[in-house]
Parts: C-alpha cells; sequence; structure tokens
C-alpha cells in the first residue's frame, strides 16, 4: 500500500463542471477557451505571450524551433549550446534535433542547478544558447547567469517545466530568458491532464509559436504579423497557406479549461507546498546520512531531494528498497547524470571539465514527492522509516 505517494490528484468537481461545458459546447480542440488560457496565465506569470500546447516535452520543442526562424540572431545547426548535466530527457532532444552541439556543464550539488563556476568557465565567445533548467521547483541565479553571459550575444532559454511559481528577486521563473516552458502534466504543480506553455515577451517570437504549433500555417496568425507580413482577407486563401515547417501540437480545449480552474487554486497549492517544504526541512535538516536541497529564491517545491552522504554507512539501493517496501514512493532525481544514458551517442555534444556532482547525484540521490494539501503525516512517516533505517531495523 502507498503511504507516501509521489503525486496526487488536484482536481475536485470543478474541473469536471470544465470538461463538461467544454463538452456541451461541441468544441473539443483549440479555440477560445485556450485563447483564455494562455492570456490568463501569461499576466498570471508576468509575461506578455503565451502559447499552449499538448505537453511541456512540445513547449521545449516550439521553443527551440522557433530560435531558429527569427529575422536577426536566429540560431543555426552546429551553434553551441550550454546544458545543466541533470534536466529531463526533454530538455535535451529539440537541441540534437535542431543540430545543436550540446555543451555539457556539471550542477551544483547543493541547490541541483547550474555550478556557476563551471558555467562560467564553459561560456565561450562561440556559445550561442545557455539552457537554463530550474530543478524541483528551484530557480537559478539569474543574476549571476547574466553576469557570466555578460555583452556577449548569447540567447538565454528558460526551463522552468518543474518550476511553476518559483520567484528569484521578486520575479517569476520562467521569466528570466528570452523564451520560458512550463508543463502541466499530472505530477506538476497544476494539471491539465497532458499540456505545456510557452511564455515570450517578443512579438515576433509569438508569432512564430503560433504558427509552428499548428503545421507552419498562416491561419492563427494576426492579420499583420511578422512570419509572412500582411494576410491575406480572404480566409479561404489562408486556410492552407504554409510558411513554416510547423508541427500539430495543438492543445485540446479540455486542457485549457481544466487549466483556468486549476490556475484559481494555484497560489493556494503554492503556499502548501511551501508549507510541506518547512516542515520536511525541519524534520529532515539534521539527519546525519543526508542533505537536503538548498533553496535559491523562494522555491515552488516540485519535490524533496534526498542526497545519501559520502560517509553515509549504506548506499542508496538498499534505502529506495526499503522506503519502497514500506509505501514511500521515489525517483531518482531527475535523470540523474543525463551523460551516462545510450541516447546521448546520438548528440553532437562535448562534457565540459569533470561531472564530479552530477555523477555523485546519479549515485546517490533520490527525491520523494511533495502535495498541494498537508503531508505532515507523511512526513512523520519517512522519519521514522529512516529511524528505523538508520538503527539498523531495516528488515
Amino acid at each position: 500500500m502507498i503511504r507516501y505517494p509521489l503525486a496526487s490528484s488536484s482536481w475536485d468537481e470543478a474541473e469536471r463542471k470544465a470538461i463538461e461545458s467544454v463538452m456541451d459546447s461541441g468544441m473539443y480542440t483549440m479555440g477560445s477557451v485556450t485563447a483564455q488560457f494562455e492570456l490568463t496565465f501569461s499576466r498570471f506569470v508576468g509575461s506578455k505571450y503565451g502559447v499552449m500546447v499538448n505537453s511541456g516535452s512540445s513547449a521545449n520543442l516550439l521553443a527551440v524551433a522557433a530560435l531558429f526562424y527569427t529575422n536577426a540572431g536566429s540560431l543555426a545547426e552546429g551553434d553551441e549550446v550550454i546544458v545543466p548535466a541533470v534536466s529531463w530527457a526533454t530538455t535535451y532532444y529539440p537541441l540534437y534535433q535542431y543540430g545543436l552541439k550540446l555543451k555539457f556543464v556539471d550542477i551544483d550539488r547543493d541547490t541541483l542547478n547550474y555550478n556557476l563556476a563551471a558555467l562560467k568557465e564553459a561560456v565561450t565567445e562561440q556559445t550561442r544558447m545557455i539552457v537554463i533548467v530550474n530543478l524541483l521547483g528551484n530557480p537559478n541565479d539569474f543574476h549571476a547567469i547574466k553576469k557570466i553571459a555578460g555583452t556577449r550575444s548569447i540567447i538565454l532559454l528558460e526551463d522552468n517545466c518543474e518550476s511553476l511559481g518559483a520567484i528569484f528577486d521578486g520575479k517569476q521563473a520562467g521569466t528570466f530568458g528570452v523564451i520560458g516552458t512550463f508543463s502541466f502534466f499530472f505530477s506538476h504543480h497544476m494539471s491539465t491532464m497532458e499540456g505545456g506553455m510557452i511564455i515570450t515577451d517578443d512579438e515576433e517570437l509569438y508569432h512564430i509559436l503560433l504558427s509552428l504549433r499548428a503545421h507552419g500555417w498562416t491561419r492563427n496568425l494576426p492579420k499583420l504579423n511578422r512570419v509572412c507580413g500582411m494576410k491575406s482577407d480572404d480566409p479561404f486563401e489562408e486556410s492552407f497557406r504554409f510558411v513554416l515547417p510547423g508541427y500539430n501540437v495543438r492543445p485540446m480545449e479540455i486542457n485549457a479549461a481544466v487549466g483556468l480552474e486549476q490556475l484559481k487554486k494555484l497560489p493556494e497549492f503554492l503556499r502548501v507546498r511551501r508549507e510541506n517544504a518547512a516542515l520536511f526541512r525541519q524534520r529532515l535538516k539534521d539527519h546525519p546520512w543526508f542533505t537536503l536541497q538548498q533553496e535559491i529564491g523562494s522555491s515552488s517545491w516540485f519535490g524533496f531531494s534526498m542526497l545519501l552522504k559520502k560517509e553515509a554507512p549504506i548506499d542508496r539501493t538498499t534505502v529506495v528498497s526499503f522506503l519502497r517496501q514500506n509505501g514511500i514512493e521515489c525517483r531518482p532525481i531527475v535523470a540523474g547524470n543525463f551523460t551516462g544514458n545510450a541516447v546521448v551517442k546520438r548528440f553532437n555534444y562535448e562534457i565540459h571539465g569533470q561531472l564530479e556532482h552530477a555523477d555523485f547525484i546519479d549515485r546517490n540521490g533520490f527525491f520523494v514527492g511533495n502535495h498541494h494539501f498537508n503531508i505532515e503525516e507523511q512526513i512523520g512517516e519517512l522519519h521514522r522509516l529512516l529511524d528505523r533505517l538508520e538503527e539498523g531495523g531495516e528488515t
């Protein structure tokens, strides 16, 4: 029996009614509800434009693709892109799929975000983009990263799929780069079943994203736009006019309708997650075997990472097996050191220096879940089990 799950549903009758309203309308694919959700969400995070898609992975794909089609300063095949060594697979895949060269950089063992010293060393005159990933709800130090980029013409793309609601220096994570991505998967801070969002303040990127999202056509563009200029007044002529090599990653109206209801609840979800985090850190901060993630700014606490210390007299396999046997769900810290995966042999990539901390996390790290409701009981159970394990009562 699962006593402490990784994730749980945050829906109630409001989401069910929202779904029914879409069903009653007869309009299921992307339409006016999606547009309303995009506007509401972009206002929530403090950005000018929002483009909803069918997943956070698709958000990353379109974000990278859009940067190839701007009129000035666009990316090109072979450009060098710096990425953190610890992230999710679809942070990296669009970069490979568009022919970019990935440079993997180590992370900080305490914050799980960029090791700033390593990042500073890795940036060169050849660097065209830095992908900033806010891991497990924790925002990066954006002031330091922008200082490292300096006056170079470096694009900042922010993968904020795990960190909706995180704050750095009074500003929402996901809005520090030229483009930012979000995910609304089941286990995330708010859920639309599947779904994602791309935000930007750049009008040209916004118009490119609108076209790329649906087949590369002009149909969803405003009459005067930054992709094809002036559209015809003839809707028949514009219905199947293609200007970019796009995709079909449109959301459904159901996803957007649910998103509008979830967004109303999000501030309370975030408040409770932060309360849970304070309790988790208070209960576990002095455990002799583990270190916990250090907060930068105000984390939105996707989950709670636990990292076995070097001197711990036990290995991760034993800990995770014991916890799972006792109903505590665990996962690796995202994908660990991603360069250890066989898929990277297909990439054009290099590794900057040593990935010492990423390797350590890969061997010794795991995380447990956070939720939108009070989990004092679950945290207490985890604490009791770890005490029992420390006392030798693992069987």
